[in-house]
């Protein structure tokens, strides 16, 4: 005799327990494609806010030549040190002020292709570069005329920045979104639909504003006229709504 036979109730309870378990795995398993199938409506939203620079990088520095390193390292030192000396005189604060780069290399003699000795080193180069920040751009003008007479030889350019673009990515985020729920308002009035919940909000990229740079050789040192114009923040955001 078979246990189904010996126990029918033990038997008729479990085939139950099949039929409910597998009922509920379908449910679950047609849920998420029920849901995948509702209508939707998704729209992409792009707003971009503007602003002057408040902020200024400048890049200055000495290159000296000598036919010793000591002798080398001592000239770029001492012009380095009156260099440093008219970035404090404006009154720029010591953490805005960067050592970039410093090398000492060698110099040799122009290659000649008939001398087949090789070249010996004839002197020593060192340079030396400094980064610097002004957060107040009315005196940009005046920091590049002293770094100019300052005895720096090497002028690699100023950059316009904003120190905190934070409110102006919330602008652009809360544009963005007005955007996005404009598109889908009018998507929904050309279907003759009804827009339902918002099901999802992402945000996309957003696009900060690159330094912009300025090289010096365009800027008349007697007066040094600038011109930091404006940048801009871009954030992009997706949305999707039900549709009704």
């Amino acid at each position: 005799m078979t246990s189904a036979a010996r126990f029918p109730r033990l038997a008729s309870l479990r085939l139950a327990m099949i039929a409910v378990c597998g009922l509920a795995f379908i449910d679950c398993a047609a849920g998420p494609a029920i849901a995948a199938e509702a209508p939707q409506i998704r729209v992409s939203g792009e707003a971009s806010v503007s602003a002057q620079p408040d902020q200024a990088r400048l890049s200055a520095g000495v290159v000296s030549q000598a036919q010793t390193v000591d002798a080398a390292l001592d000239a770029n030192n001492a012009a380095m040190t009156e260099v440093f000396a008219q970035i404090r005189a404006l009154g720029i604060p010591e953490n805005n002020i960067q050592t970039s780069n410093f090398s000492v290399s060698p110099q040799y003699p122009p290659y000649r292709p008939d001398n087949p000795e090789p070249r010996t080193i004839i002197g020593y180069q060192v340079s030396n570069q400094v980064s610097i920040i002004v957060d107040d751009l009315a005196r940009l003008g005046e920091a590049l005329d002293a770094l100019a007479r300052s005895g720096a030889n090497q002028l690699g350019g100023v950059s316009f920045s904003i120190a905190d673009t934070k409110p102006l990515e919330s602008q652009a985020r809360r544009e963005a979104v007005a955007d996005a729920m404009a598109k889908a308002e009018e998507l929904a009035q050309a279907a003759g639909v009804r827009l339902g919940a918002i099901i999802s909000i992402q945000e996309g990229s957003v696009a900060r504003p690159y330094p912009m740079m300025m090289q010096l050789e365009s800027l008349e040192l007697a007066d040094v006229p600038v011109a930091p114009g404006e940048l801009s923040v871009t954030v992009n955001v997706t949305m999707s709504y039900a549709i009704q």
